[in-house]
């Protein structure tokens, strides 16, 4: 089950200023507190749902991160678990306590419970299925309920107890001076039961490790680091806790042929000197099969030509990418004998007018004649 949105819970805009979001949860905390509110079903739950929203949202950092990141942004435990006046210290926490019970703190105990933590899984996939787009299965660790212990941790036949600690708060208060806070139980680590006599097969915990398989939708478009997020997927919370999220990181393998670059795929495609200086048609691949290009007459290294449309629709575009065919003149290798004869006659005719064949060469020559008589 999604967790709520922190805004919502306080019932204020995100754009709210810290004292907005003071005054929302003074509110709340006077009207759920479970001392104020004794035969509230739902009084407690309610409580710890603003307190929580309360402790991330009046953190400028944390808020950031929230805002940011949603849930997964903040630390798994902040304000879950119950100590006290929540992050340690006193601050506006007390004084809010103080506005309830007039100076003093509530009575009684609530249990530590906490959501459970993010997973990360990194997976690799091809370019063709990054840009359409792939259904996975990937198998994960995971937990289930114990078959022996039915969950409760006990060994079979037996029960837990409650706490002889905290009485079954699951916390205890001790006294620092003129102060009287309340910490975790020792004992029972806030539960408010200890398991006298633990199951054997789950060691007390009320579930053993287990893998689960998951159908993951890459979408169409997806880029290198790209994010996919399964809700409640992660590891299961503690003492009811609702569960962390799963969240699937892609990684694109090393193409043969082309390589990305946003949106935009690029290729490197060799021509013979015969097409580069006489211009001619070539077959190039692209993702959705074989495209045709006119290369122009005396077509030089380095050039690039465009297909329009050719690239990658990414997630969040609206328009395709584009296919970069980056031209490279390649110089023929074992010649024959006769091709050897052929091309000393092309050199010799050249040279009779090579200033006007080799532009780039007598640039090159130009400049370096300058270079020397400077």
């Amino acid at each position: 089950m999604a967790k709520k949105d922190f805004y919502d819970i306080l019932g204020v805009n995100r754009d709210a200023s810290d004292e907005e979001i003071k005054k929302a949860y003074r509110k709340l905390a006077m009207k759920y507190h479970p001392d104020r509110n004794p035969d509230a079903k739902d009084a407690e739950e309610k409580f710890k749902e603003a307190k929580e929203a309360y402790e991330i949202l009046s953190d400028g950092q944390k808020r950031a991160a929230y805002d940011q990141y949603g849930h997964a942004g903040v630390d798994p435990q902040a304000g879950m678990g119950g100590g006290g006046f929540g992050g340690g210290g006193f601050g506006d926490f007390a004084d809010i306590f103080g506005d309830i019970f007039g100076g003093g703190g509530g009575r009684g105990g609530r249990s530590n419970v906490y959501r459970g933590a993010d997973l990360r899984y990194n997976m690799e996939i091809t370019l063709e299925e990054a840009a359409r787009g792939v259904e996975k299965q990937i198998k994960i660790p995971s937990h289930e309920e114990c078959d022996s212990c039915h969950g409760t941790g006990a060994k079979p036949g037996t029960e837990a107890k409650t706490c002889h600690t905290c009485n079954g708060h699951g916390q205890v208060r001790v006294a620092q001076g003129f102060f009287s806070i309340q910490q975790t139980c020792p004992t029972c680590h806030g539960s408010g039961k200890y398991i006298p006599d633990p199951c054997r097969k789950c060691s007390g915990t009320g579930r053993v490790s287990t893998h689960k398989t998951l159908a993951v939708k890459i979408p169409a478009g997806v880029d290198e680091g790209d994010r996919i997020r399964l809700s409640g997927e992660g590891e299961p919370g503690v003492n009811g806790g609702p569960p962390g999220d799963l969240y699937v990181v892609t990684h694109i393998k090393k193409h043969a042929v082309f390589e990305r670059e946003g949106n935009d795929l690029h290729c490197e495609m060799p021509i013979s000197f015969t097409v580069a200086a006489l211009g001619g048609e070539i077959e190039i691949p692209t993702l959705s099969g074989k495209a045709r290009i006119t290369i122009p007459p005396e077509t030089q290294t380095g050039q690039v030509f465009r297909l329009r449309s050719k690239g990658i629709k990414g997630v969040r575009s609206a328009i395709t990418g584009d296919l970069m065919c980056h031209v490279v003149v390649e110089t023929p290798v074992k010649l024959t004998g006769r091709q050897k004869e052929l091309l000393k006659e092309f050199e010799e005719i050249s040279q009779g007018d090579s200033d006007k064949h080799n532009p780039r060469a007598k640039s090159f020559m130009d400049k370096v004649k300058e270079f020397f008589a400077s």
